[in-house]
């Protein structure tokens, strides 16, 4: 049944498309609750290959991303946010914070309150919220890594709300001789102000390369690794890599996936994308979609005319938008009811 969700979920988008266009007679209401998710799930910890709940039962988050902070530092607010809770019931929401390309190394204040907004709206609306550092070259900003989490551990520690995302996607370097040393030094920042949160760390070759933690892990409590795929591009092989770590005890967050091609562009291989998503579910994979983002490309949710920042109709969602949307609707609604 898993393996048929996605195309039915296309099938369905592909009628909104042809004119059945349901949402905007009807929009979905945003529904206050009674309980939170963080409230309901309390303190993360890491179990094994598990995240678990306060309680130790298995917790599955299912997210999205927001996209690069200088190139969509719109959707760092509230009112975004409130909507992807409550209309498309997302129980995490990644704030991928640029580091270079303009972004925190060179407005780190102003890329820092993007960040601030985001971490509040989901401390309020009671949601967890991914703290990304998001670069490809963390290692040689050492420095202001440490600076940024030791800022951010010190203000938000005591929240269990927080999950910590030390490095977006490493390149082709080393897990041992580059990745860990960094890591280590970052993370022992987190734990001074943090004693309990989850790290999450990525893992060589834009987060692919999971096996190169296997019995060299790092030491501590509540880190997991990142874990990324864009599901047009990626097949068995990559599972086969993830499942190789899964099975030696290494617990995964897949803090970024897509349903493009890997450069965010291209088609949608809705077989390729029905074998990830059996994959995520069988073995209780948290993930992020990548990204709430108004840009012509693939993995964007949203259609570049699209202007509201909250709201949005199904004529304003791209294709994977749709798909995506209905899907964290299917998956998390039954959490939801129970709030």
């Amino acid at each position: 049944m898993k393996q048929l969700l996605f195309i039915l979920l296309l099938l369905t988008s592909i009628l909104i498309i042809a004119g059945c266009d349901k949402s905007e007679n009807n929009p979905n209401e945003p529904v206050e609750t009674n309980k939170t998710i963080v409230e309901h799930f309390g303190q993360l910890n890491v179990n094994g290959k598990d995240i678990v709940d306060k309680n130790g039962n298995i917790v599955v988050l299912r997210g999205m991303s927001l996209f690069w902070s200088q190139w969509g530092g719109q959707y760092y607010n509230k009112e975004t946010i409130k909507w992807l809770r409550d209309d498309w019931k997302c129980t995490v929401i990644r704030a991928a914070m640029g580091v270079e390309g303009g972004a925190y190394l060179d407005n780190p204040e102003a890329e820092f309150q993007k960040v601030k907004a985001a971490i509040d709206a989901c401390i309020e609306l009671g949601i967890y919220v991914i703290i990304d550092w998001h670069d490809h070259h963390a290692e040689d900003h050492l420095q202001e890594s440490k600076a940024f989490f030791e800022r951010i551990s010190s203000d938000y520690g005591n929240y269990p709300n927080i999950i910590y995302e030390l490095y977006n996607e490493p390149l082709n370097v080393s897990w041992n001789d580059d990745l860990k040393p960094y890591f280590e030094e970052v993370i022992s920042v987190i734990r001074t102000n943090d004693p309990h949160n989850i790290i999450v760390a990525g893992t060589p070759n834009w987060s692919q390369d999971v096996e190169d933690v296997i019995n060299n892990e790092l030491e501590g409590n509540n880190i997991a690794y990142s874990f990324h795929f864009y599901s047009s591009t990626h097949k068995q092989e990559l599972r086969d890599k993830a499942l190789r770590a899964i099975n030696a005890g290494i617990p995964l967050f897949v803090t970024e996936w897509g349903m493009s091609e890997a450069n965010g562009n291209g088609i949608i291989d809705n077989v390729s994308l029905n074998e990830w998503a059996d994959f995520l579910e069988t073995y209780n994979l948290s993930w992020c979609n990548w990204s709430i983002v108004n840009k012509d490309e693939t993995s964007a949710a949203l259609l570049p005319t699209t202007s509201a920042l909250s709201g949005w109709t199904e004529s304003e969602l791209s294709l994977s938008g749709k798909i995506i949307r209905d899907y964290l609707i299917l998956m998390n609604s039954e959490l939801f009811e129970l709030l």
